[in-house]
């Protein structure tokens, strides 16, 4: 079971004057999943009100309902083997999201299997958070136990000009455990409940 304290603690620096991300990269496709254009950015140089909206955005995906509508989920050894999806997630986060060509596959691999009859886009961040250490009493001291660095994928619906809506799913890797890193499982968010986007579970857990 997840705990929320856990995503609160994540979801509370998600603000502009808090933030830590340090990238954000996007796809825009259209409802039979064909690229219409994507970006790659350094997340503080967005304007003002781009980084508020994209905040919004990534933090649906933490801030859900825990157990609910986001539920965490351990890989099999068979999804973590060479050119698996856990592997190019690993790859995505250790280069921060500056290799285009691992996103073009994370890109390609995702619109092969969502399925939907909208316009839609993909949005990938990365973030570094120095954890804090917390005294027996949880006030927190100024030492940083350890460095969780991690992504937060959202799939919304498209309005417009690229507008986008309220994320469909998405999902946060690694998992954010007992305030620490574990690359062996995910949390992975559906907006319903009651038809779940399972080809993304399954993606993610395929060899």
């Amino acid at each position: 079971m997840m705990n929320r304290e856990d995503m609160l603690e994540l979801t509370r620096r998600m603000t502009t004057d808090r933030t830590s991300f340090t990238r954000v990269a996007g796809c825009y496709l259209d409802g039979e999943g064909f690229v219409d254009g994507t970006f790659n950015t350094n997340f503080l140089k967005l304007p003002l009100k781009e980084r508020q909206k994209q905040l919004l955005l990534a933090r649906e995906i933490p801030f859900a309902p825990t157990n609910e509508n986001l539920k965490e989920y351990v890989f099999p050894e068979t999804a973590k083997g060479k050119e698996s999806l856990w592997q190019l997630l690993q790859a995505m986060k250790s280069c921060g999201l500056k290799n285009d060509a691992l996103l073009d596959t994370f890109y390609d691999l995702v619109a092969e299997k969502y399925q939907t009859d909208h316009e839609y886009a993909i949005y990938v961040y990365h973030d570094c958070y120095d954890v804090p250490m917390k005294a027996a009493d949880k006030e927190r001291l100024g030492e940083s136990e350890e460095v969780y660095t991690y992504l937060i994928c959202t799939i919304c619906p498209l309005s417009g000009e690229y507008e986008p809506g309220k994320p469909e799913c998405g999902f946060l890797f690694p998992s954010f455990r007992d305030r620490s890193s574990d690359d062996g499982r995910v949390a992975i968010f559906d907006r319903d409940t009651s038809h779940p986007h399972e080809e993304i579970r399954e993606l993610l857990m395929s060899k």
